[in-house]
């Protein structure tokens, strides 16, 4: 016999059998010897006490043995098989050519960047000189933007797919397994890049090709159709069938479709800062104590409010993390944030931004929020003064209107300068956030006070184009096999709605060859 139930256990007591056991016992009423085994479908914290707990969902098995659970793909030897071209190693490009592989197509996917190791230099660069190469970068390279930016897999998108098979690939490739039960799974970014090598050696192993350095400069179209792709100017590469998953920050591919007269539309986005305060201050709010218990993970937050009828909120919240400088483009500044897998940095970030809608950004020029984005990057690396040191204010001040006559430690390496950070922001987007800042305060103690800092620009929250594609063949509507895939089409919104976005495509390839 088999039940689900729902147990609370206190934090310093969640791992421990015996407790879980005895738990399981008294709330199903039966002998403890009755239970063979039990399984942990999902894990969380609910603080909304002052005694925080656990909340476990589990599957008992009583008087009977569970069958063992078998997550491990065996990925056919595809070298001789038709091939499909995927555009992008992120994790839509990457979860794309597994799926390919297992439904018998082979993929070649060219990426830009580097590979996982060979990023590790340039990403050194722009942290220690303030240097960034336009092709190996926080965003370009092998596992995309996810590899080096913290690898969270919250995700709601559970009807666009099947969101196990993507924890469970994630696992069998080396991440931990409490991925599949906890409610916020979180690898880190200090693990992710042996788990991105361990999916290539399985798309290599299974005859597919991965390659590096390989810019996508053109799309090869006849007639209506897509026949394969130019690579670095001079190298053709056929296919009746390419994934486009080049991810946001590719705005040459954009400018490319949008030059061979291939429809692409302007995308709302999101704008604004990256706030940072102690993690110490999180952890009071959110456990309502004074020190984080050894046995609580650091806290994290989620914040929402409506300004003037303008959304602003947080997102991308990295406990325990850090800032990172994620230009993509020289002489502009992006800011983003990433957490290792312990969380154990002092300070607590998330991006915090405001709706931009079409209407704010005038014009029928469907690339006119891609070019907007680009002036606000650009005007803040003016501001920070060269380097990649990015503007910033302290909390109170930014919200009061004056300059912080300094600026609190804090976790972003190129290094900040103090100024108005009105100057950076379009007014619609300062004034949404001076209104929603004290507000979030209301909401959760502390959160409000010049300790926090405001680094800017975040403006990489999403795509500010969409490659439009047919919802049923996952199409473009004027060249067909021609795939737009994930958040660069503005289809998906983080690591596991892109991979299941990826594995779509793939599907959708196999209907259509």
């Amino acid at each position: 016999m088999q039940k689900d139930i729902e147990i609370t256990l206190a934090p310093e007591i969640v791992e421990s059998e015996p407790a879980i056991r005895k738990k399981l016992s008294n709330a199903l009423n039966i002998d403890a010897k009755r239970i063979n085994s039990y399984q942990i479908l999902k894990r969380s914290i609910d603080a909304r006490s002052r005694n925080v707990i656990y909340r476990l969902q589990i599957k008992v098995f009583i008087d009977e043995s569970p069958l063992a659970a078998i997550f491990n793909t065996n990925y056919q030897n595809v070298s001789q098989a038709k091939q499909v071209i995927i555009v992008g190693a992120g994790p839509a490009g990457l979860f794309a050519a597994l799926q390919c592989i297992e439904i018998g197509l082979k993929p070649i996917v060219l990426e830009r960047g580097k590979d996982v190791k060979q990023r590790r230099r340039d990403l050194a660069a722009i942290n220690k000189e303030g240097l960034v190469n336009t092709e190996s970068n926080y965003c370009y390279g092998e596992g995309g933007a996810g590899t080096y930016s913290d690898g969270k897999l919250y995700t709601r998108s559970n009807k666009r797919g099947d969101i196990n098979k993507v924890l469970q690939a994630f696992v069998q490739h080396g991440a931990d397994a409490d991925i599949l039960i906890d409610a916020r799974p979180h690898i880190g970014t200090n693990k992710l890049p042996q788990i991105i090598t361990a999916i290539r050696e399985t798309i290599l192993n299974a005859g597919g090709e991965l390659r590096f350095e390989q810019k996508v400069t053109d799309l090869l179209i006849d007639f209506g159709k897509i026949s394969g792709v130019l690579i670095n100017g001079e190298e053709k590469l056929l296919s009746d069938a390419v994934i486009l998953a080049t991810g946001h920050s590719a705005r040459d591919i954009y400018e490319l479709l949008h030059r061979k007269g291939i429809l692409v539309e302007a995308k709302p986005f999101a704008l604004g800062v990256r706030i940072e305060h102690p993690q110490a201050i999180i952890d009071a709010a959110q456990y309502h104590c004074d020190i984080r218990s050894e046995f609580l993970p650091p806290a994290y937050y989620s914040l929402v409010e409506q300004v003037d009828s303008r959304g602003v909120f947080s997102f991308c919240m990295c406990p325990g993390g850090i800032i990172a400088p994620c230009a993509t483009y020289e002489n502009e500044i992006v800011v983003n944030g990433w957490s290792p897998s312990k969380r154990n940095n002092p300070f607590a970030n998330s991006g915090t931004v405001v709706q931009v809608t079409l209407d704010d950004v005038k014009g029928t020029d469907p690339l006119r929020m891609m070019h907007f984005q680009a002036e606000i990057e650009k005007t803040a690396f003016q501001l920070g003064g060269g380097n990649l040191v990015a503007p910033a204010q302290r909390m109170v001040d930014f919200v009061e209107g004056r300059v912080s006559t300094d600026l609190p430690k804090n976790s972003y390496l190129p290094g900040t300068r103090s100024v108005m950070l009105k100057e950076t922001l379009p007014d619609f987007v300062a004034s949404s956030l001076k209104n929603a800042l004290p507000l979030f305060g209301k909401k959760m103690k502390g959160y409000y006070t010049n300790e926090a800092i405001l680094v800017g620009v975040e403006s990489r929250s999403s795509s500010p184009v969409r490659i439009p594609r047919d919802k049923e063949s996952y199409q473009h509507p004027q060249v067909a096999g021609l795939f737009p895939c994930a958040e660069g089409a503005g289809y998906a919104g983080g690591i596991v709605s892109a991979a299941i976005d990826g594995l779509n495509c793939a599907n959708a390839i196999l209907k259509y060859i």
